[in-house]
């Protein structure tokens, strides 16, 4: 359901900051600063997500206490998968994703978060696995304010062609879980969040 009752952006701003908190906490509790944590992640994003056959996973550079999808990303380019990562060009614009390979260099983009240089082919993901700062059991996320993921998703899922629908799961820690994200009409939701503890089908069941 929308949520329309009183500010949406207010009460995003106030719920980010509750978030930030609690997920710097799950962060602190998982042992080898979330290496442990990475490979539940990864074990059970393998055990409940069925991919398909030449599908292209984007991942993202985990920065501050960010679940790390690294393990899961290791493990699906070891299964044949093809990954990429995400590019912030422009303000107001979608996602970009060029390719990458574990041991591929990285530089520096927007916030000094590492992506593949511009020589790196750009490609369209199949699935995205995407940071959060906390969701919903209806599959909604709180991101931290730009709308990229919401502005690609929205264009991915609006694509034609062979590619079909594109896969959206969520990383994140199990404490990073609220009752309800408040959201607007350009909020995307997700199909899956993956957590340490098991993976969330977005219309409330649970895996793991």
């Amino acid at each position: 359901m929308l949520n329309m009752a009183g500010d949406i952006p207010a009460q995003k701003a106030g719920l980010r900051a509750m978030a930030k908190q609690r997920r710097a906490v799950a962060r602190a509790a998982n042992r080898d600063n979330g290496t442990r944590a990475g490979a539940r992640i990864a074990a059970n994003l393998l055990q409940a997500v069925s991919l398909p056959i030449n599908a292209i996973v984007s991942g993202y550079h985990a920065m501050g206490d960010e679940a790390d999808p690294l393990p899961a990303l290791l493990a699906l380019a070891a299964g044949g998968y093809s990954l990429c990562l995400p590019v912030t060009l422009k303000r107001g614009l979608p996602l970009s994703f060029r390719l990458w390979r574990p041991g591929d260099a990285l530089e520096p983009g927007v916030w000094d978060i590492p992506v593949p240089p511009a020589t790196a082919p750009e490609v369209e993901p199949d699935m995205l696995l995407v940071p959060l700062l906390a969701f919903d059991r209806e599959g909604y996320r709180l991101g931290y304010g730009g709308g990229y993921y919401d502005r690609t998703l929205a264009a991915l899922r609006g694509r034609g062609g062979e590619k079909g629908p594109v896969l959206a799961i969520g990383i994140a820690y199990a404490a990073q879980e609220v009752e309800s994200v408040p959201r607007e009409a350009t909020d995307q939701w997700l199909d899956w969040i993956v957590t340490e503890q098991g993976a969330i089908r977005t219309d409330g069941r649970t895996d793991g």
